[in-house]
């Protein structure tokens, strides 16, 4: 006899249905499973075969295959447990039930029957939720994101026994529903606060211009001088997640399996700090079946690397194209995916190997040589894509004992709120661009455009420094997002110098 169940795949970050065929055969016993599985997929048959007994249900003794359709697409995780299950129930005539084109079912298969939870169930949902005319049936634990994807009859089940009774007699429950707007309120509230840093109000003013525009920045000071805490308190400031945006960003953790417990929905911007051993797939994505990366992570929110000279020049390297395009493509022989990567970089580095080269408080201890050797290993290029270099250092003692009187980020946020604004008018007609870091040098001869004065100031300041054609773009970007915070609708000289001083690597602060 053969069966047939709905299931559903992700490739990247979108999903497609799978189509679970079960055919059962009077022949030998054996359990086949095609259409390129991976390990997790061909194991399964061990997970159904224990699960169906342990459930109360009779596993037949005869030629068991299943296909996975569409058959040249590689299937990944556990997923088709509960439906691999299913078809074998209903293909021997053990489910009261015919048709199952109507349902999806998804669900990893524990030995006794119970289901556990599954990645990816959220760019799942909204797919089905496209289709129109389907239900879900997810593990207990995946209802909750499940029913984010407002519309689509969502029902969780606790194990193989309720799944088997819901299909042969599902019109009597209750799609399970979450209040979206509730959960994304509570969803959204910081720990941090940008109140907590204590001096530094030079480099907090250029975390502002940052968060304004969408630039990357780069911190130099000494240890302790607090470039770690600013950068943690960076999504406090920046614009809070539109429903939109947390979607994709909570559809890539989805995919990643690194949702927190108990979060169905990603309401706060994302802040990810990798280690400086990273490899290369860790930070872009990879493996052999490609997973997103960092850079994909932190997709709408911030990725930090702290002690930047640390990392591999290799892996730093690789970080230019997703800056640029917002996006990064990995290809394998068997597929090529392409995850959004449309991050703000923040780094922090210190003048030195021992961090004290220029602080009056300290003696350094390095060699020209061996600081020299530290600092080519970030390349030219990639500071050339960061647009904010800001030298911090080390906090006073009198900052220190002092009460805290800096800003709260709510404040902060109105202003870059505003700014914001006024970028997101300015670009109306532009879908792919939503603020200034992301101007074309034809974007900044239409929106930024200079008076005389600005134009000398900046020819001055370009042949001293000897910057790069980039760099002048960088400048005039960071210039036009001043101006937004001033609410300007020029670019004024003094605009164009505070964003001038911005450029400290530039200025060979460190020589």
């Amino acid at each position: 006899m053969l069966a047939k169940i709905l299931s559903s795949a992700v490739v990247g970050i979108d999903a497609y249905l799978v189509g679970v065929e079960t055919d059962i055969s009077p022949q030998l016993p054996s359990f086949t499973t095609v259409g390129l599985p991976e390990a997790a997929v061909k194991e399964s048959k061990d997970r159904v075969k224990a699960a169906i007994r342990n459930s109360g249900f009779h596993f037949p003794a005869k030629k068991i295959t299943v296909n996975l359709a569409p058959a040249d697409i590689r299937k990944i995780g556990t997923a088709f447990d509960l439906p691999m299950a299913i078809g074998i129930l209903a293909a021997t005539g053990q489910i009261r039930r015919e048709d199952f084109s109507d349902t999806i079912c998804l669900g990893e298969l524990s030995l006794d029957g119970a289901l556990r939870p599954v990645n990816g169930i959220l760019p799942m949902a909204l797919k089905l939720r496209e289709l129109g005319d389907k239900k879900m049936l997810v593990p207990r634990e995946n209802a909750p994101e499940a029913a984010i994807a407002e519309g689509l009859p969502v029902f969780p089940v606790e194990n193989l026994a309720e799944a088997v009774k819901f299909l042969e007699d599902g019109n009597s429950q209750i799609p399970f529903t979450v209040d979206i707007n509730a959960m994304f309120e509570r969803a959204s509230d910081y720990i941090e606060d940008f109140a907590d840093v204590k001096g530094q109000e030079h480099a907090k003013r250029a975390l502002e211009v940052a968060a304004a525009g969408g630039h990357n920045i780069i911190m130099i000071g000494p240890p302790g001088s607090g470039k770690t805490m600013l950068a943690r308190r960076m999504p406090t400031i920046m614009p809070q997640l539109s429903l939109e945006e947390a979607l994709e960003t909570t559809k890539i953790h989805s995919v990643a399996g690194l949702l927190p417990e108990n979060v169905a929905l990603l309401a706060t911007r994302p802040f990810r700090a990798p280690h400086h051993t990273i490899s290369d797939a860790g930070l872009i994505g990879g493996g052999a079946y490609p997973k997103p990366g960092e850079v994909s992570l932190a997709h709408h929110g911030v990725l930090f690397l702290d002690e930047m000279a640390e990392y591999k020049r290799t892996v730093l390297d690789m970080m230019r194209q997703p800056l640029e395009d917002g996006q990064v493509t990995i290809s394998r022989a068997a597929t090529t995916l392409t995850y959004p990567s449309r991050f703000m970089l923040a780094a922090a580095i210190n003048p030195c190997p021992c961090g004290y080269f220029g602080d009056e408080s300290h003696e350094c201890k390095c060699s020209t040589g061996t600081i020299m050797k530290y600092r080519s290993r970030i390349s030219g290029p990639l500071l050339d894509r960061i647009d904010i270099h800001i030298e911090m250092p080390a906090v006073k003692l009198r900052d220190l004992t002092a009460a805290p009187s800096g800003e709260k980020s709510e404040f902060v946020r109105q202003r870059v709120n505003q700014a914001r604004a006024i970028q997101l008018k300015r670009f109306d007609d532009r879908a792919e661009i939503f603020c200034n870091a992301h101007m074309t040098s034809r974007d900044l001869q239409k929106f930024c455009p200079i008076d005389e004065k600005s134009s000398n100031l900046l020819r001055v300041a370009i042949n001293r420094l000897n910057l790069s054609a980039r760099a002048y773009d960088r400048i005039l970007k960071v210039s036009r997002t001043i101006a937004d915070l001033a609410g300007m609708e020029h670019i004024l000289s003094e605009h164009i110098s505070e964003a001038i001083q911005y450029r400290a690597l530039d200025r060979n602060l460190w020589s």
